[in-house]
């Protein structure tokens, strides 16, 4: 029964489904399907609407209750900045000074112009944006002004700036130390200095290191980044700093557009000689410095490219058609060219082979050498540092101090006894300072060299030091008292094997002739060209001057010179007044006999003064040169009290124990008794000293130019002394008054406007953007540093050799120009300078320690402490 109902059921199923199709057709079923989706999903739709609307009704109702506005968008933003369209007024005034606005207005202009309007207009033509910046510019423009006026800057450009400088060069001179002790056969590379630079830096500074950012134009353009935000951070008003869109572009401007071509340029070599060059001017190249440089050169670039355009030249003058006179001109060019010529090339053959050597330690062994004399070391400061040297390695340096102790005595013995007999002339009353004096200063002398209490003691016959201390017992010392036995002593000296003649055989006497300019290089004796030429570059010349030629200069015992101020007066020219004093001269010799008169003022014997304490520095110990005196110096007591002080200093100055002391003298005294104008004008050495920086400074530079602390403590004291007598001579107040004004003048409004102005020039010539300077040729460059080198040799000054030495002078001078012709060590003297700028405007903010964090991802200062953690480590495991 359930079967046939499920077959009807089935059946009748079956029959209404095939009428169905028959009747719709065969895609029905995907109709109707079709259908039933659009009706589900036209469901959903309308109740997703639905919901939607009735949300954002709720939501719109709700909206000022407890939900923030909501952002209309870029869109509405921008229209209602153009609906505001308010004027922004630019304020011109900066600093106050108009001289110093206006160029600083322009500049301003000028970087708007090339770093942000030629992209920006692009984008937009509001004019808003760039007011903005420009405002933001000119508020860190005005507080920096504000500031720098707050500061003194005095103890800036005369202490932290030379300070900074001769660090500097402190560490440039151990870096090439170090590197010599390395490997003395191998030369080390620019690299290996410039590491082994940072390397020693770290070592001195112990905090930081600046390698980071001198060597890697990355890490340099970050640190400057930071900086100018920092920088913006304490100029800027707080709402223009938090506005990060101007912030960075002000930031990029200054770091990108300005510091950094700025830092660039500073740093580069060849700007650095151009600049030396420019300074010295005025000073003609110098034969003899020229080809110093070309021998002394261990730079093949350098000797080709002066080979190279001295083959130019050589071309061209062959190429002339000339006659008569010319000729002969042109003849003696093309030598001298032919001889530049073939010193370069020699010099870079040697170079090439590697067969370069020192000329000291080959001409140690080379056995003929130029003799001079005890008597000529032992006045003469340069060579008497050397011998000093040696006696003390020998165990002979009580000996040559007890004879240099007794110089001393004598002059000053005769000097003091020369003013008592001149009191006594006068009648006055007769002190026995002087003599008590004397005695003690004798009294000293014998207990320190000859007694037997003394350590070391001279070593001298007994009877002789009997005789001397009988005499001081029962006599007043006289200025010979110790002759006997200082004749003695300069015999032992002389004759002793362990003294003078084994000196003579020693590397330090090879060393002195050196420093004396008297060593002939021997690697130009015997030259392949058969040619030998001597040290002073000239091609059929002589050895330079040598200290026996300057002893020849002193007079003939035969002449006998004798002056004393015969009368004094007062003169007036053009309205000014002064004293003139009447020097009556007398000079005899064998044949003949000279009387005449010669007029000199006391501003004349001042300067004379200067002149031989500057060139002979034993002098200014002896000699005293009455004071100056401000007013009442025309009084006649004055005048006749000066006029006997100015004549117990001639007589002094003419005592033949004088002149044999120092023979050169000669030459200076005639000079200023000859019945003619005497020329005005100190020494070179000493004007300097005096119109520029005091005796700290001084002092400072020529430690650090020559490395004076690492030679004779002796030489160092003597050029103490000498630098502290010129300065007191010269009135110290004086040069620090002039370092003051120079320094107010440096500050000035017209400085500061003038500065602007040169760097507007410099960046926009003519008012447009200036553009990448090219690269010079390397020959060029090779040739402004042979040109740089040449100038700074030649003008130094003849009197700075005969203090130091020539070689001294000669290495101190090469070692600054060397320390210039590398750009990273360049731009680590820019940054520190920099750093003390800052440090010195900002001193309320510790800018020490921010550079110490900003330079703290140095790789040598990573080094270092890791070092330091290694060497302390065992130190902390034994406690």
């Amino acid at each position: 029964m359930l079967t046939e109902t499920s077959l009807s059921i089935w059946g009748w199923g079956s029959l209404g489904i095939v009428l169905f199709l028959i009747t719709f057709g065969p895609f029905v079923i995907f109709y109707l399907t079709f259908y039933i989706l659009c009706f589900v999903g036209g469901g959903l739709v309308v109740t997703l609407l639905f919901g939607k609307t009735n949300s954002e009704k709720y939501l719109e109702q709700c909206e000022h209750s407890f939900l923030p506005p909501t952002s209309t968008g870029v869109p509405k933003c921008l229209e209602e900045m153009k609906r505001e369209a308010r004027t922004i007024k630019i304020d011109r005034r900066l600093t106050g000074a108009n001289i110093i606005d206006e160029p600083l207005q322009q500049v301003i202009q000028f970087s708007l112009r090339d770093y942000v309007q030629y992209w920006y207009y692009t984008l937009s033509d509001d004019e808003s944006f760039l007011l903005e910046i420009r405002q933001t510019l000119q508020n860190a423009l005005i507080q920096f002004a504000t500031r720098s006026k707050e500061i003194d800057w005095q103890p800036y450009f005369t202490t932290r700036i030379v300070d900074d400088f001769g660090t500097h060069l402190r560490v440039f001179r151990k870096a090439q130390q170090k590197i010599t002790e390395k490997d003395d056969q191998v030369k080390g590379t620019a690299e290996d200095l410039v590491d082994t630079f940072f390397e020693v830096e770290v070592e001195m500074e112990k905090e930081v290191c600046r390698d980071l950012v001198c060597t890697s134009p990355k890490d340099e353009e970050g640190f400057l980044r930071d900086l100018c935000e920092v920088l913006l951070y304490l100029l800027l008003p707080p709402g223009d700093f938090q506005n990060k869109i101007m912030r960075y572009f002000v930031r990029e401007i200054l770091a990108r557009g300005i510091l950094l071509p700025l830092i660039n340029q500073l740093s580069d070599p060849d700007y650095i000689n151009q600049y030396v060059i420019w300074m010295i001017r005025d000073s003609n190249c110098n034969y003899e410095a020229f080809m110093n440089i070309i021998k002394l050169s261990d730079n093949i670039g350098e000797l080709e490219a002066v080979r190279d355009k001295a083959a130019e030249e050589l071309q061209y003058l062959r190429s002339l058609d000339t006659a008569g006179d010319d000729i002969n001109t042109i003849k003696n060019q093309i030598n001298s060219l032919l001889f530049v010529k073939k010193v370069c090339d020699s010099r870079i053959q040697r170079l090439q082979s590697g067969k370069e050597i020192n000329t000291v330690k080959l001409a140690a062994n080379f056995g003929k050498l130029c003799t001079v004399p005890l008597d000529s070391i032992l006045v003469d400061n340069v060579a008497l540092q050397f011998f000093m040297d040696y006696m003390q390695q020998t165990g002979g340096q009580a000996h040559l101090f007890f004879w240099m102790t007794v110089e001393g005595y004598r002059v000053t013995a005769q000097q003091q006894l020369e003013v008592l007999l001149s009191r006594q002339r006068d009648g006055k009353h007769q002190t026995n300072q002087t003599k008590g004096l004397l005695r003690a200063a004798a009294v000293g002398i014998y207990e320190q060299y000859l007694s037997e209490k003394a350590s070391p003691r001279v070593t001298v016959d007994d009877y002789l030091v009997a005789k001397l201390a009988d005499t001081l017992n029962h006599e007043d010392p006289t200025p010979e008292i110790f002759d006997d036995i200082q004749r003695k002593v300069y015999e032992l000296m002389l004759r002793d094997e362990r003294f003078y003649p084994s000196f003579r055989q020693n590397a330090l006497y090879v060393r002195m002739l050196a420093e004396l300019d008297m060593l002939k290089d021997p690697s130009f004796r015997g030259s392949d060209d058969g040619d030998g030429e001597s040290f002073n570059g000239s091609p059929t010349g002589s050895i330079n001057l040598s200290l026996d030629d300057l002893s020849n200069v002193s007079s003939d015992d035969s002449v006998q010179l004798h002056a004393y101020i015969s009368d004094t007066g007062v003169c007036n020219d053009h309205g000014k007044t002064y004293a003139l004093y009447a020097i009556t001269v007398h000079r005899r010799n064998l044949n003949s006999e000279e009387m005449w008169k010669t007029y000199r003022r006391y501003s004349d014997f001042h300067d004379f003064h200067m002149r031989i304490t500057e060139q002979f520095e034993s002098l200014s110990s002896i000699l005293k040169l009455p004071g100056k005196k401000t007013f009442n110096n025309m009084d006649r007591d004055f005048l006749e009290k000066r006029k006997k002080d100015l004549n117990a200093y001639l007589q002094l100055l003419l005592a033949p124990e004088m002149m044999k002391a120092s023979p050169a003298l000669a030459h200076y005294v005639y000079d200023f008794l000859e019945n003619k104008a005497y020329s005005k004008g100190k020494g070179d050495f000493a004007r300097k000293v005096d119109d520029n920086i005091p005796l700290r400074v001084m002092l400072l530079l020529m430690d650090e130019v020559f490395d004076l602390k690492e030679r004779n403590q002796w030489l160092r004291r003597n050029i103490k002394n000498l630098l502290q007598q010129l300065i007191r001579a010269t009135y110290g107040d004086t040069i620090n008054r002039k370092i003051v004004d120079h320094v107010d003048w440096m500050t000035s409004p017209e400085q500061v406007a003038d500065s602007v102005k040169r760097f507007r020039d410099a960046f926009w010539p003519n008012g447009i953007l200036a553009e990448t300077v090219p690269c010079r040729d390397k020959s060029i460059r090779m040739r402004t540093r042979v040109a740089g080198k040449t100038k700074l040799l030649a003008i130094m000054p003849d009197e700075l050799k005969h203090i130091i030495g020539a070689e001294t002078t000669r290495k101190g001078i090469l070692r600054v120009f060397e320390m210039f012709q590398h750009n990273q060590l360049n731009r680590r003297m820019v940054y520190v300078f920099l750093e003390g700028f800052l440090e010195t405007l900002f001193p309320q903010y510790k800018f020490r320690e921010l550079f110490n964090k900003l330079h703290s991802r140095s790789k040598q200062m990573q080094k270092y402490k890791q070092k330091l953690q290694t060497t302390q480590a065992p130190s902390l495991q034994k406690r």
